[in-house]
């Protein structure tokens, strides 16, 4: 199938052409070095991840300090996401590409798979985002429906009432789900972009998810002595912690109803420039503190993140200014939103799409 085409307008061309000029200028009066501390969190976020887990075996026969140490496991593999699999996808902690790809394969220590994971989020999220179809971070399933011009159906029709219960279970369905999907069904997004996978990535796939189950649960039951009980309960809260708080920092982004969800015409062309579908899909947060920038990974300037992919988050603070002024000064569709109102947008998406509103509005 023929990949989607943004519409070609020769102006929108210059305002970005001219944008981007702004931001490097912008950028090349920062210091060199900020990307440093990125490259110190490669060392760091990983210790503390799997010091917590030695730190829980060491302190097996007391049950709360296992369970809370998994807890944390949970907080510090969003952290890692945020701060280190992201940025290594885009290259952006070291020059060396290989050192990136050295950090990005940490994702698959953690019950994810580093090479599908870039692949949707290159490929797929930044070539084609909100776009129904292209975009595999709004993929569609059979209880939530987050498209807003699909039709709600059967269960759909009440995702508004309990899709609370189904977001905890988030990074179970990418373990258990959608990675083995991806890798063996030939209906998902992915092939769209990917086109064939590598048996050798299906195996290491495979290999790796084995090994994270193993050093999970299995040694501490069988070395540490933990019951099989309370290794599965520790495991299973470790993956709800995560969830919940992947989930907190990821939906406020994209899926609100302030955001486009681009329809395709019938030569796959979309409705706008490559520019302006950026800013017509995504926003940003208005919450800007140390806690934000440096620990959670500037995840509140998403727009940055996606008009300029090649700067690492160390930067974002200053290439958003840049974008504020500009999106001002030539009459862009610039959002940004307190991340707690960000959220109930997206819980009236969820309404709004079971009550199929965009439909009666059509009518």
């Amino acid at each position: 199938m023929e990949k989607p085409i943004y519409q070609k307008n020769p102006e929108d061309a210059k305002l970005f052409n001219e944008l981007r000029k702004r931001v490097n200028q912008r950028v090349e009066t920062l210091p060199k070095n900020r990307d440093v501390y990125i490259q110190i969190k490669a060392i760091i976020l990983p210790l503390i991840y799997f010091g917590l887990y030695l730190f829980a075996l060491f302190n097996a026969d007391q049950s709360l300090v296992y369970i809370s140490s998994f807890v944390f496991m949970g907080i510090s593999l969003v952290l890692i996401y945020l701060n280190l699999i992201h940025e290594a996808a885009h290259n952006n902690i070291f020059k060396n590409k290989r050192l990136n790809s050295f950090v990005l394969q940490i994702f698959d220590f953690v019950g994810a798979n580093s090479y599908i994971w870039k692949k949707r989020h290159i490929a797929s999220h930044h070539a084609y985002p909100n776009v129904d179809g292209w975009d595999t971070d709004i993929e569609q399933s059979g209880l939530l429906l987050i498209v807003p011009w699909i039709k709600a159906k059967g269960i759909q029709k009440y995702q508004h009432f309990f899709f609370f219960l189904v977001y905890p279970l988030y990074l179970f369905n990418w373990m258990f789900i959608r990675d083995f999907r991806d890798f063996f069904d030939n209906e998902r997004v992915i092939l769209k972009t990917q086109g064939k996978i590598p048996i050798s990535e299906k195996i290491k796939m495979i290999s790796f998810k084995l090994f994270y189950f193993f050093y999970q649960i299995a040694v501490p039951v069988l070395f540490f002595k933990v019951s099989l009980g309370l290794a599965l309960g520790a495991w299973f809260l470790q993956v709800i912690a995560a969830s919940i708080f992947a989930l907190f920092v990821l939906l406020p982004l994209h899926p609100l109803p302030d955001n486009a969800f681009p329809k395709l015409d019938e030569k796959n062309g979309l409705p706008f420039s490559w520019i302006r579908h950026q800013l017509e899909v995504t926003n940003d947060l208005k919450e800007n503190n140390w806690f934000v920038r440096n620990v959670l990974g500037n995840f509140n300037f998403h727009v940055a993140h996606h008009l300029f992919p090649n700067y690492s988050y160390m930067y974002y603070n200053e290439i958003t200014e840049e974008i504020e002024q500009f999106a001002r000064e030539n009459n862009l569709g610039y959002k940004r939103f307190p991340i707690v109102t960000a959220l109930g947008k997206h819980v009236d998406l969820l309404k709004q799409n079971a009550n199929n509103a965009y439909f009666i509005l059509e009518e």
